[in-house]
């Protein structure tokens, strides 16, 4: 669909999981800082920031229709997928919740970059 245009794709449903894992990834991110166990997550959080702006990065290039759009979408998938991985290991739920979007995201991108 995109702005200009009226009818949704798959590209449109990618875009909107891609800000909504950025946005929880930026909200975990806060939550973890939070947290008195801090040091135990700081590489949770650095993966969180990753996610954050890969996802963000991959809105522009779908949203220019870039020829790297699959190809970053993959990454995007895998950047995504390895950010679940280290949210699962806390058992708070900002960060049980950010994993299972996360999932959805990478889930997404691994379709468009087929």
């Amino acid at each position: 669909m995109g702005v200009l245009s009226s009818s949704p794709t798959n590209m449109d449903h990618c875009i909107e999981l891609c800000i909504k894992c950025a946005r929880a990834c930026e909200e975990c991110t806060t939550a973890c800082l939070q947290e008195p166990d801090v040091q135990a997550r700081i590489h949770c959080i650095q993966m969180l920031n990753d996610c954050a702006e890969i996802c963000l990065q991959a809105v522009a290039l779908m949203s220019r229709n870039s020829a790297m759009t699959k190809q970053f979408c993959n990454l995007c998938a895998d950047i995504c997928e390895s950010c679940a991985s280290h949210c699962e290991k806390f058992q708070d739920p900002h960060c049980q919740e950010c994993a299972k979007i996360c999932r959805e995201c990478a889930e997404m991108c691994r379709q468009m970059a087929q």
